[in-house]
């Protein structure tokens, strides 16, 4: 949402809320109203970073504090998760710690696993690299630490070292991770120029892969590379799960969702 139009709704709030008011200074519907206007701000902006259905926002501008508080209630609750995550972060960052420390005493396979998970976490993507380098000069009986060090060479633009990873990930289990494997196998394949190798990679992943983020990546990938049929048909499908998914899938897959939305606006754009 473009800052203009953010400033506009709020502003919207603030009329609400001043109509409130006029109920009388002091009377307990005046403060009421008042108090509500930052319950409103509060949800507005909630509503802009998480992108649910539209018409929460004119019942948080027209609903005042009641409209404010329902959304809440049925959107906002939901995400206590995220904020139960968050909070568990000094948790993290603690262990992340304690661990440092052990792997000085006992420098063993799991324990460096279990740093380089935590650090991925925390989005540390190079001190997580070195954790499972670690763990991997130790043993090579799981692919797991090939798949999470193949994910922190990914974030680090590594891609060399993240398709090997992931080549022997899904060498021995295609839809590792839900096919993020191969998803992120195609995506560094992609971005090193190794155009036909990637388009491979895709193809499988559209001829099996549900889930909704490596779908996207492959429409995406496609719509680049002249497949925009392809492409919009992926990304059209991806769209309308929204009308059949229970609320924590919507949420759990809202991110991907509107990158699918805005493929279908960038491949209409290009045809019109």
């Amino acid at each position: 949402m473009k800052l203009r139009s953010v400033l506009c709704l709020l502003f919207l709030c603030s009329a609400v809320a001043a109509f409130g008011q006029q109920g009388g200074h002091g009377s307990w519907l005046g403060h009421f109203f008042g108090y509500g206007f930052f319950f409103q701000v509060a949800a507005v902006i909630h509503w802009s970073r998480k992108r649910p259905e539209a018409f929460w926002l004119w019942i948080i501008i027209i609903g005042g504090i009641i409209g404010a508080l329902a959304y809440f209630l049925i959107e906002g609750l939901p995400d206590l998760s995220n904020v139960q995550r968050t909070l568990r972060g000094p948790t993290r960052r603690k262990r992340i710690r304690v661990l440092r420390s052990l792997v000085l005493l006992n420098p063993s396979a799991g324990n460096y696993e279990e740093l380089g998970e935590l650090l991925l976490d925390e989005k540390r993507y190079r001190e997580a690299r070195e954790a499972f380098d670690q763990a991997l000069s130790a043993r090579t009986d799981s692919i797991d630490p090939f798949y999470r060090r193949g994910i922190a060479e990914f974030e680090l633009h590594e891609d060399e070292a993240a398709v090997a990873d992931l080549r022997r990930v899904t060498a021995a289990d295609p839809k590792y991770g839900f096919w993020r494997a191969a998803s992120l196998l195609g995506q560094a394949l992609a971005r090193l120029g190794r155009t036909d190798e990637a388009m491979a990679v895709f193809d499988k992943i559209v001829q099996s892969a549900t889930g909704a983020e490596p779908l996207v990546a492959a429409a995406q990938f496609f719509a680049g590379h002249g497949r925009e049929a392809e492409a919009m048909e992926i990304a059209s499908g991806i769209a309308m799960r929204d009308a059949t998914m229970p609320a924590y899938q919507k949420r759990r897959d809202r991110a991907w969702l509107r990158k699918a939305r805005a493929i279908q606006r960038d491949l209409r754009k290009r045809s019109s």
